[in-house]
């Protein structure tokens, strides 16, 4: 898989440093020895303790990403996936400490634990007070002697960090952060593995399976599962998380990415956990977001907290952090009516045998030809068409019995109606405008072809493609014209040879197919035309066998 890098040997330090690129200032990192990864902030305090974490890089944007007032004093970067050296770990220790000493946050990794704690014994010999927490928030094995440490290790650092930034002594940071780190728990899903910068991608799940508990180096899960839809997959993790709680009723709540995961994904997820028993005892909500990632591992993972209000507060604090996601109060979501006015007009249903097997024959074709043509429109637009036209049948379909079938222009308006309600963006629209269109030359009485034909001409006005352009219009403008005669069959098979020339067209003049090159659209039939050709295939099949 190609990566947007320089080398592998100079990643990490080529990404800190685009890092403090963006950071206008507000990071600084430690200069002199390329093997030694340390981000700092530009302006500290040493009258308060420092609050230093780190680990593998990989996980961006933890750990560098949180370094910042409230939170990290300095983030200690290793190579991808691999714990920072002794040396790294006593430089960012060095850099931030003062007497008021350091707190190392430590994932519960053996390199960690080792790395991390011989370089606060070095720092304990140099005279600086320093204390750990090794958290092992991973609850995929509940007898696992040393669970993994995870997103959960977030909580810690923001607890940590705000307890810090408010002057407490080493003491009481370390005490709270330790209370965090006993009581988070978290628990990881992922349906891919991740891909290494550099290296070729490994895979080891197939199609709609999934791994549950999962780490963040991608190791395998311990648990390799059929992917459940959204809801009950949140309510197995919600399970799980709620038996490792112990009954605790006031809980924060972290969504984490662990890539590649969608927006829409994340969100979907999260308003499943929300609405599962454990949910309804989340108070703070923090994402989704990618906090702790596994690189591009599409996934996700569930922490928790029990609260109490010193915790709820620490989780609450602003930061100037962008990367911090903020924890928000969870509360009921705001929901208003639908304003007066789009209500369109009432149509009385009415009934025709013909039309209505006409229409269902070409709501059943579109329907069938969903994957198809996604899988078309994959190549050469946004891999959506198909799911387009479907939708707009399924709408249509449902209508079906409540449509005015015996009165022509009505039913072009109820089309037009049922079209641009149910189909987003400009197919939605265009389908609308040609029923629309439609509807008005029947009301003056011309014939179908004639008022089809006027739905196509205003398609054109507002789309501004044309014949050739490469669109649906390739099929649809020919056997519209064959229409005319009175023959489906013609009409279908005008449609047919239209979107066949389609994959013979270089250039297309409109669409998202026209920022294509020709040798990515060379013998790919565009979906629109394809998806017009089995709308009048399916016409002409129900003309005989009515």
């Amino acid at each position: 898989m190609a990566h947007f890098i320089d080398a592998r040997a100079t990643l990490v330090n080529d990404a800190i440093d685009g890092l403090l690129d963006a950071s206008g200032g507000r990071l600084a990192r430690l200069d002199g020895d390329p093997g030694i990864r340390v981000v700092l902030r530009a302006e500290s305090d040493p009258g308060k303790v420092a609050v230093v974490s780190g680990g593998g890089s990989g996980h961006e944007p933890a750990h560098a990403g949180f370094v910042g007032p409230g939170l990290l004093s300095a983030a200690v970067c290793g190579d991808v996936f691999a714990s920072p050296s002794v040396d790294a770990v006593l430089a960012g220790i060095l850099a931030v400490t003062g007497p008021a000493g350091c707190l190392l946050v430590i994932k519960n990794y053996a390199g960690d634990r080792l790395n991390f704690g011989l370089a606060a014994e070095r720092a304990r010999a140099l005279g600086h007070k320093v204390e750990t927490v090794i958290v092992s928030d991973d609850i995929a094995l509940p007898d696992a002697k040393q669970p993994r440490g995870i997103a959960g290790t977030l909580f810690v650092h923001k607890i940590a960090g705000h307890a810090a930034e408010a002057g407490q002594p080493l003491e009481a940071v370390a005490a709270r952060a330790r209370r965090a780190a006993v009581a988070a728990k978290s628990l990881g899903i992922a349906v891919s593995t991740c891909t290494i910068p550099g290296s070729p991608r490994s895979e080891r799940l197939a199609e709609g399976q999934a791994e549950l508990g999962l780490g963040i180096h991608g190791e395998p899960g311990v648990e390799r599962i059929t992917l459940p839809k959204a809801s009950d997959l949140a309510r197995m993790m919600s399970e799980r998380l709620s038996a490792a709680l112990a009954g605790a009723n006031r809980l924060a709540l972290l969504v984490n990415n662990l890539g590649s995961a969608s927006a829409l994904e994340m969100q979907v997820l999260t308003r499943a956990v929300l609405a599962t028993e454990l949910g309804s005892r989340v108070r703070l909500l923090l994402g989704p977001a990618p906090l702790m990632t596994a690189l591009d591992m599409h996934g996700a993972s569930l922490s928790v907290l029990p609260l109490d209000d010193e915790l709820e507060a620490a989780l609450l604090a602003p930061v100037a952090v962008p990367a911090w996601p903020g924890a928000v109060r969870v509360a009921a979501p705001v929901l208003r009516p639908v304003p007066d006015g789009l209500a369109g007009q009432a149509f009385t249903p009415s009934h025709d045998p013909v039309t209505a097997g006409r229409i269902a024959a070409v709501a059943e074709a579109l329907i069938a030809a969903e994957a198809a043509l996604n899988a078309l429109d994959a190549k050469v637009g946004d891999g959506d068409a198909g799911t387009t036209f479907a939708g707009a049948a399924r709408a249509v379909k449902a209508d079906l019995d409540r449509l005015p079938q015996a009165d022509p222009a009505a039913l072009c308006r109820a089309l037009a109606e049922r079209i641009g309600r149910a189909v987003g963006g400009s197919s939605g629209v265009l389908g609308s405008i040609f029923f629309a269109a439609a509807a008005a030359a029947l009301a003056e009485g011309a014939a179908w072809p004639d008022a089809l034909a006027e739905g196509v001409a205003r398609v054109q006005g507002y789309g501004g493609a044309n014949r050739g352009d490469r669109t649906l219009l390739d099929a649809l403008i020919p056997a519209v014209e064959a229409l005319k005669t009175g023959d489906l069959e013609a009409a279908a098979a005008a449609a047919r040879e239209g979107a066949a020339a389609t994959a013979r067209m270089e250039r297309a003049g409109a669409g998202r197919s026209s920022y294509l090159a020709a040798s990515d659209l060379a013998g790919v039939q565009d979906p629109g035309a394809a998806g017009m050709a089995a709308a009048f295939a399916a016409l002409a099949g129900a003309e005989t066998t009515l």
